[in-house]
């Protein structure tokens, strides 16, 4: 089904509580409501609140509602030079001659709702926000709302078709969570909404540490594992104020696109993580449980890692946006590894906007992950600043045609969103492919020979000291992980130091290889002038050759967003998601954001699943 418009305002906002936004008082989300007049906020007899809602109105209605937040959030990056600056310069709340994220927040805390109920389904991280400030919602109750989610649909089986199964999407549910959203709710009660993550909840994929969950990274022998200290990423969101909901499952240890674990079952059992769209179909992988749990709404916003595919993979398959940042913009610390030349965690969304929020906590130097030093100088204040929605106008986008592929509906797809492109005011620059191309994409994944010692390290440092499978030959005599992967076990146990250095050394073959492709890939844009290049995630429920190795390979980010669905006509089936993926320079994620929001913004591509709506 075509993605609803959402109802985004309701019935009232209270006075007390708007004044506790105009930080004369301090009141709790749950007092009784006072009906504002919607073209008269003041009527209520609070003449004096009537410039604090009105003053930041773009819209022309007298009060700030979402509509005034979205031409904002459509104008972020505006400076006082770009056309149509006149309409929004009272935005510019801090007088800065740019419309940015402190703006945004600004607009935000002056909502107002009027007409109608918050609805959780396809909420963004500002629908939240506007909700949660108007005190027509809470954290504990986001919260509260997606535990239910997840207690009446991850485990149902609510597909009928044939081969329908659970979406199997949620490894563990924090015990925490709701006493960290009550914390959440007091923060802003006590100083308004201090981030635009404050009180959503997340779920991150279970290879992130967890200090309040195990960490199993799918596997039945590490279920017991409780580390003493979050990843670094898991940290910085709950210092923007997240709400850490869940633990997603994965395909064991990141190993493939599959999305088969074991972790919490019996020795021996194992289960398949299905897409919401068609449970008979994977929700792919590594990261399938991100995937599936935020298409069906089992959570805010997500989180997964990328060593060759495993954010993209599932976002094309679940209809997100997700982002594959630069090795090096956001530590791997406290994440299980699988390859670390090539391991990256990020983002999975339903837009573009709560990506670029999303990403905004989780960058930042960290000693524990050296190779986050190359970052310096190169991050901006926020990256949705770059979330221009003319941001395509005048972009030079690249496309190698081998790289498109033949499947019917792939064709079809990439055909419209060139033409989208193109009449958002893109030029499409054809790209020859080269031998030395063709070697970047052909370089295989990292993971059978780099498993083994990264896996080790992680282990002396991280694992709990009660887990007694701490290594592969460990696991493998235990018998308890996803025992149609033993060969895959075995042949990573077998991997020596010799054979690691010769590959993976300062002289290795991989190492050469991975410098190789940044450099032929960052040349080729800049001889070009490309801002990104551009091409198929894959195909509906599957990849295309080996589009998913040219950021991996590189170690450049990529940014991936819905383009479609498949249709009868094409043969396969009918709504299958494909994606658009574009990859760029070296930290350079605040272009590829902005030309993904402005092409999401154009084609509105994605769906919400229709087996997963409201409760009741």
């Amino acid at each position: 089904m075509d993605r609803p418009q959402l109802r985004r305002s309701v019935t009232a906002v209270t006075v007390t509580g708007a004044l506790a936004l105009a930080g004369a008082v301090a009141t709790p989300a749950t007092a009784t409501p006072t009906a504002l007049a919607r073209t008269a906020p003041a009527a209520a007899g609070a003449a004096f609140l009537t410039p604090y809602l009105t003053e930041l109105d773009l819209t022309g209605d007298r009060q700030v509602t979402n509509s005034d937040l979205d031409v904002v959030a459509a104008h972020l990056g505006a400076t006082s030079g770009s056309a149509g600056w006149s309409q929004v310069a009272v935005a510019d709340v801090d007088g800065d001659g740019t419309l940015t994220l402190a703006d945004l927040v600004a607009v935000s805390q002056r909502m107002v709702y009027d007409d109608g109920p918050f609805e959780l389904v396809e909420a963004s991280v500002l629908d939240m926000q506007a909700a949660m400030n108007a005190g027509v919602t809470t954290s504990v109750a986001l919260t509260q709302a997606y535990l239910d989610r997840i207690a009446a649909y991850d485990d149902a089986l609510v597909d009928t078709a044939a081969g329908g199964r659970p979406l199997s999407s949620i490894i563990a549910v924090s015990d925490v969570a709701l006493a960290a959203a009550a914390a959440a709710d007091a923060e802003r009660a006590a100083h308004g909404m201090t981030s635009p993550l404050l009180g959503v909840p997340v779920a991150v994929k279970d290879n992130y540490d967890t200090v309040d969950m195990p960490t199993t990274g799918g596997c039945g022998c590490w279920q017991d594992n409780r580390t003493t200290t979050d990843a670094t990423m898991v940290a910085g969101l709950r210092e923007a104020g997240a709400v850490v909901l869940a633990k997603a499952g994965l395909d064991e240890f990141a190993y493939g696109f599959v999305s088969e674990y074991s972790a919490g079952l019996p020795v021996g059992a194992t289960v398949r993580i299905a897409s919401p769209y068609a449970t008979s179909r994977s929700a792919g992988g590594s990261s399938g449980g991100t995937g599936a749990a935020i298409a069906a709404n089992l959570a805010g916003i997500g989180f997964g890692t990328d060593t060759g595919g495993s954010i993209r993979v599932p976002s094309s398959y679940n209809q997100l946006v997700g982002v594959r940042p630069t090795v090096g913009l956001a530590s791997r610390d406290g994440i299980i590894p699988l390859a670390l030349s090539q391991d990256t965690g990020g983002p999975m969304t339903r837009s573009v906007l709560d990506a670029a929020v999303a990403l905004d906590a989780v960058v930042g130097v960290d000693e524990a992950d050296p190779v986050t030093s190359t970052q310096a100088g190169q991050v901006p204040e926020s990256y949705t600043a770059s979330l221009d929605a003319d941001a395509l106008d005048g972009a030079r986008i690249g496309y190698v045609p081998s790289m498109i592929g033949t499947n019917r509906t792939t064709v079809r797809l990439w055909a419209q969103t060139r033409a989208a492109l193109e009449a958002r005011g893109a030029t499409l620059v054809e790209v020859s492919s080269s031998p030395a191309f063709e070697a970047v994409l052909a370089e295989p994944s990292g993971s059978t020979n780099e498993f083994r010692r990264d896996l080790a390290a992680y282990v002396e440092r991280h694992l709990a000291p009660q887990v007694q499978a701490r290594t592969i030959e460990d696991i493998l005599a235990g018998g308890h992980y996803v025992t149609s992967r033993r060969s895959v076990y075995v042949q990573r146990a077998a991997v020596t130091d010799a054979q690691y250095e010769a590959w993976a050394g300062p002289e290795g073959s991989h190492t050469r290889a991975l410098a190789t492709g940044r450099t032929l890939v960052t040349q080729l844009l800049d001889d070009l002038d490309l801002d990104a290049l551009a091409y198929p995630s894959g195909t509906p429920y599957g990849t295309h050759s080996t589009n998913m190795r040219l950021s991996p390979n590189s170690g450049l980010p990529a940014v991936t967003v819905p383009m479609g669905q498949a249709t009868a006509e094409d043969a396969t089936i009918t709504g299958a998601g494909v994606n658009l993926e574009l990859v760029g320079r070296a930290f350079d994620e605040g272009t590829l954001l902005g030309l993904a929001y402005d092409f999401e913004q154009t084609t509105r591509a994605r769906t919400s699943p229709a087996l997963y709506g409201p409760l009741g």
